[in-house]
């Protein structure tokens, strides 16, 4: 196994991390909790991408063990490879979730970087490093059955309202674009809180 697999593998068997379920969406934390945070993201979006630095310094770390954070895919039209970014996602999911884990943190992270023709050699360069077939990685963004999973999620996000990313639902209540820590942390201790009878602890 190559060493960045290994690095990833031990980062998801720690102890402090959060569970990752391949289910038919993503779920970062607890995903048998009945709270829930559903968002809908863009990989090609700033606000996401800084939504999802605080889900990997703040959130996960007080929450996952008590709720669910469910990823859904809602690439705008007006970027460039953000549903190509979104179909690979789909693709890694399916094979190791955590994979698709690191694949949606590492590429907001490096969204100044990835241009429309830069695309494919961030995903293979990605594919490699994780001891994942490259080929295989690239021929998955044709690939109809996570392409229709991906539209799926856009179409259903359509029809719930949502218009920006990100957008995350705390058991059903909006947090869009730009949203501090404070507040959503606030709709979660709720709701936890509705859930046992009295104040989070």
């Amino acid at each position: 196994m190559n060493p960045a697999l290994l690095a990833a593998a031990a980062l998801f068997t720690a102890a402090a991390a959060p569970t990752v379920m391949a289910q038919s969406h993503l779920i970062e934390g607890n995903a048998s909790s009945q709270v829930r945070v559903v968002i809908y993201e863009d990989l090609q979006c700033s606000d996401c991408a800084v939504f999802r630095k605080m889900l990997d310094e703040k959130l996960l770390p007080k929450y996952a063990s008590k709720v669910a954070f469910e990823h859904r895919d809602f690439p705008l039209v007006k970027h460039a490879w953000a549903k190509r970014a979104a179909i690979a996602s789909r693709f890694f999911q399916e094979n190791r979730p955590e994979i698709a884990v690191l694949w949606r943190r590492e590429t907001m992270a490096a969204q100044a970087q990835i241009t429309p023709e830069k695309f494919a050699e961030h995903l293979t360069s990605f594919a490699r490093k994780y001891g994942i077939d490259p080929a295989k990685a690239t021929a998955a963004l044709f690939e109809k059955k996570y392409v229709d999973l991906v539209e799926k999620d856009y179409e259903e996000g359509v029809a719930r309202g949502i218009a920006r990313t990100p957008t995350a639902l705390v058991n059903g209540e909006p947090f869009v674009e730009t949203f501090t820590l404070e507040e959503i942390s606030k709709s979660i201790d709720a709701q936890l809180s509705a859930l046992s009878g009295g104040p989070n602890k």
